[in-house]
This record gives C-alpha cells, sequence and structure tokens, in this order.
C-alpha cells in the first residue's frame, strides 16, 4: 500500500514548488526573452551606437552655438511610429546616472497638472495609456502627452489580464489602443506593459506581432493602495537604483503631488529622468522582448 503523505508536507510541497516557480520567473528562466536596460545598451548594433555617438556630437555642437538645433522631443518615425522621445537629446545613459519615468492607466483628469510639473522640471516620461474610459476619452491629453515630448505606450484597452484570456481576445486588447493613439497622433506605440506585468510565450508572440515590446519595472509606490503623497515619494527614492524603471499611476490623487519631491530628490542624488526609450538607447526596444531592470 503507498505511503500516505501528511497534509501539512502536501502544503510544504506546495509552497516550495511555487516558490520555485516564483523565483525562476524573477531570474529571467521563463519561456520568453528577458533583458536589462543595460544589457540591452551594451548589445546594441555597431551602428545604432555610431548613430547615437553622432547625435551626441550634434548635441554638443548646438548647445556650444556651432552646430545644427538638435531635436528636442525626439522625431517620428518611420511608419508614423512613436521613435525614441524624450527630450535631452545629450543624454547619455551608458554613462549618466539614468532612471526611467513611467505612469500607468491614464489618461485622467490628473494628468494635465502632472504635464505641467513635467514642463516646469524639464523633464519626459513614458505614458502607458489604458483605451477604454482613458484613451477614448481624452484625446486631448494623448495629443499633448506628444505634443510636450512624452513617449505613447500601451497599457491594454480595458486591463484585462493578458495570460488569464483566448490570444485573439489578447490581440485585441492590444490593437485597440494601437488603433487609437494612431489616430488621435497619428503615431503608433512602440512600448507596451501587461497588466500586473504578467507576461508569457504567447502574449510574447502577440506583442511581437504588434510591434511591442514589453516594459516592466523595478520601482513601485503601490500608489493604488494609498493617496498618502509623502509615503508615495518615500518608496519611490528607497528603490530607485540606477537604469531602474519607476511604475507610478497618474489615476490616483495622491501620486501627482508626490511628482515634484521625487523628481527634485533624484536630481539631488545625482540622477537623469529619462524615458524608457531613452534608457535603453543606443539600442532599440525590440518586439516581443520583455525589459526588466
Amino acid at each position: 500500500m503507498p505511503k500516505q503523505t501528511s497534509a501539512a508536507r502536501r502544503t510544504s510541497i506546495a509552497g516550495l514548488l511555487a516558490a520555485t516557480s516564483l523565483a525562476l520567473a524573477l531570474s529571467g528562466c521563463a519561456t520568453y526573452d528577458v533583458t536589462a536596460p543595460a544589457d540591452a545598451r551594451a548589445d546594441a548594433p555597431a551602428a545604432a551606437v555610431q548613430a547615437k555617438d553622432a547625435q551626441l556630437a550634434a548635441a554638443k555642437g548646438a548647445k556650444n552655438g556651432d552646430g545644427k538645433n538638435g531635436d528636442a522631443k525626439g522625431s517620428q518615425g518611420g511608419g508614423g511610429q512613436a521613435a525614441a522621445p524624450g527630450g535631452a537629446g545629450d543624454v547619455d545613459c551608458r554613462k549618466a546616472k539614468c532612471v526611467a519615468l513611467t505612469f500607468d492607466a491614464g489618461p485622467s483628469e490628473n494628468t494635465p497638472r502632472l504635464l505641467d510639473i513635467l514642463k516646469k522640471e524639464k523633464v519626459h516620461a513614458t505614458f502607458f495609456m489604458l483605451g477604454e474610459n482613458h484613451v477614448d476619452k481624452r484625446p486631448a491629453e494623448v495629443k499633448r502627452i506628444d505634443a510636450e515630448g512624452h513617449e505613447l505606450a500601451n497599457h491594454t484597452w480595458s486591463h484585462q489580464i493578458l495570460t488569464d484570456i483566448e490570444p485573439a481576445e489578447a490581440e485585441r486588447e492590444l490593437s485597440r489602443v494601437q488603433d487609437a493613439v494612431r489616430k488621435i497622433t497619428g503615431k503608433t506605440p512602440r512600448l507596451m506593459r501587461p497588466p500586473q506585468g504578467r507576461t508569457d510565450e504567447e502574449v510574447s508572440k502577440i506583442s511581437k506581432d504588434l510591434g511591442l515590446a514589453q516594459v516592466l519595472w523595478s520601482v513601485t509606490a503601490k500608489d493604488y493602495q494609498t493617496n498618502d503623497s509623502a509615503l508615495i515619494t518615500k518608496r519611490v527614492l528607497e528603490q530607485t537604483e540606477r537604469d531602474g524603471i519607476i511604475l507610478l499611476h497618474d489615476i490616483y490623487k495622491g501620486t501627482v503631488p508626490a511628482v515634484p519631491g521625487i523628481l527634485k530628490e533624484l536630481k539631488k542624488r545625482g540622477y537623469t529622468v529619462v524615458t524608457v526609450s531613452r534608457l535603453l538607447s543606443p539600442a532599440k526596444a525590440e518586439p516581443g522582448m520583455v525589459y526588466r531592470p
């Protein structure tokens, strides 16, 4: 007769398996490609490196008054795609202490104030936007995000967990935002953030087919749990390191008031705040790839 396993031991085994699976996922041992920003930069093609160096030289010349004006906000890429916006054309994250600033789930009624703050501080961010009740209801904010040099990105149409739905539905969740943003701005996002950061091989394939790279994060204030701006600021500053990606939400009341203090302290600590694409440069985000610090 087979030896029975106690309930306690079954629970222990189940917990161990769950922990092992989580550890494998977090370590990058998954069925999809994961890379860190520093690794992406190091692996950039020689032609991209040369182009970046030429851009930096031109920006330096323009600053010294002996060259043409640099591109202050990034230009539209081929095929109407949003191309490496983020201002600070002379920033080289291979040398500078960079961190990417990102906002999820907007635009919202708080976004205009956030854009005012970013404009005043001369900082650009990446906006992972929701379609339903956000992009479709606030086209003026979407246009302003683009016009002021920020990066347009995709956070799905209705925040469904992409790994929990059928592939065709997941494709629609992403493609509807692509279409809506392109209709408003003439540009198509190149980056997406899966809700709750949950992705897998199928989601990666869909993303690749749509020309979307996947962007996770290393810093979260969990601002969906609190409206305490001081706490949000504290959490961000405690977690931020070079080449990090900060995740905030411009839909919550406590978040936007925290941004000035966050930016002030980050600059004091020597950080240059950039968009995700600027953080990866001279590499370009590869469709289907998962980027995680």
